[in-house]
C-alpha cells in the first residue's frame, strides 16, 4: 500500500501549467512540522514536493498562496530523467488525489463567511487562522465545562455503539 496524508504550509505560490495532452497540473512545496524538537530543542520542518492534476490543480492555483495551510492524500512516486550533464537524476514528490484548503486563500480576507477551518498546529503551539469574534465564533478562554463536576457517568445505553 502506496498512500501519503499530509498537512502543512505551501513555501511558496503553486507553479500552474498545461501539459501537451491538456491536463493540468500544479506543483508546489509543503512545510510540515515533526513532532519532536532536535537536540537545541527547536522544531525542525520537512520539505515535500507535491503535484496534483486535473481540476483540483486548477483550484490549487486559483485558491492558495504561499503560506496557506493544506491538507493532501495520495501517493509516493520516484521518477528519474538524464541531466543537461548526462547523469541520470531520481526526483521523490507526492501524486496528490485530494486537496483540501484549510485556510483562506486568494482574495478571501475579507470574506464574512470566515475561515475554511480553524486549526491549531500543536507540534509548535501556534495557533493558526485563529478565530476571532468578528468571524462568528466563540473565543472566550472560560471553561464550558466548570459547572459538571468532575466526574462524568456513562451508561451502555448513553453509547451510540
Amino acid at each position: 500500500m502506496n498512500k501519503v496524508i499530509l498537512v502543512g504550509r505551501l513555501t511558496r505560490d503553486p507553479e500552474v501549467r498545461t501539459l501537451p495532452t491538456g491536463n493540468t497540473v500544479a506543483s508546489f512545496s509543503l512545510a510540515i512540522n515533526r513532532t519532536f524538537k532536535n537536540k537545541d530543542g527547536n522544531v525542525d520542518a520537512d520539505f515535500i514536493n507535491v503535484s496534483v492534476f486535473g481540476r483540483q490543480a486548477e483550484n490549487v492555483g486559483k485558491y492558495v498562496t504561499k503560506g496557506s495551510l493544506i491538507g493532501c492524500d495520495g501517493r509516493i512516486q520516484t521518477r528519474s530523467y538524464d541531466a543537461q550533464d548526462g547523469s541520470k537524476r531520481y526526483v521523490t514528490e507526492v501524486i496528490a488525489d485530494n486537496v483540501e484548503f484549510m485556510s483562506s486563500g486568494k482574495n478571501n480576507a475579507s470574506s464574512s463567511q470566515g475561515p475554511v477551518n480553524a486549526y491549531v498546529d500543536t507540534t509548535s503551539s501556534v495557533y493558526m487562522d485563529e478565530p476571532s469574534p468578528e468571524m462568528g465564533v466563540d473565543v472566550s478562554v472560560e471553561d464550558p465545562f466548570k459547572n459538571f463536576g468532575s466526574e462524568v457517568s456513562l451508561s451502555d445505553d448513553d453509547l451510540p455503539f
